[in-house]
C-alpha cells in the first residue's frame, strides 16, 4: 500500500466517521423531539383522563335523578312536604294547617321542572 492509497483510505474513513457522526446527531435530535412529544402526549392523556372522570362523575349525579326527573334532595323535600311540613324558606319546618298546599313549597320542590 503506497502513501496515496493510505491517504485515500484515511480520507474515506474520515468521511465515513463524519457521516456516522451526522447520523448519530440526527438520531439524537429525533430522539429529543420524540421525548418531548411523548411528554406532551402524556400530559394530554392525563387531562383527558381527568375530563373523563368529571364526565363519569356528572353522569353519576344524573343517575341519582329518578324517573320523575327529580334529584334525591328534591325527593327528600317532597317527602317532608307530604308528611305535612313546609319546605319553603318562608315557613320552613312549620306544620301545614290541614295539609293545605303551599305554592312556595311546591315552587321549591318542582320549580325547575315546570
Amino acid at each position: 500500500m503506497d502513501k496515496k492509497e493510505l491517504h485515500d483510505t484515511f480520507s474515506e474513513l474520515e468521511s465515513q466517521a463524519e457521516a456516522t457522526l451526522s447520523t448519530i446527531k440526527n438520531i439524537k435530535e429525533e430522539l429529543s423531539h420524540l421525548t418531548e412529544e411523548n411528554n406532551v402526549l402524556r400530559m394530554e392523556n392525563q387531562h383527558l383522563r381527568d375530563r373523563l372522570a368529571e364526565i363519569i362523575k356528572q353522569q353519576s349525579i344524573e343517575k341519582q335523578m329518578t324517573d320523575s326527573g327529580m334529584t334525591k334532595s328534591r325527593l327528600n323535600l317532597e317527602k317532608i312536604y307530604e308528611d305535612g311540613f313546609h319546605v319553603c324558606n318562608l315557613f320552613y319546618g312549620s306544620r301545614r294547617d290541614g295539609d293545605e298546599p303551599c305554592a312556595f313549597c311546591l315552587e321549591v320542590i318542582y320549580g325547575e321542572r315546570r
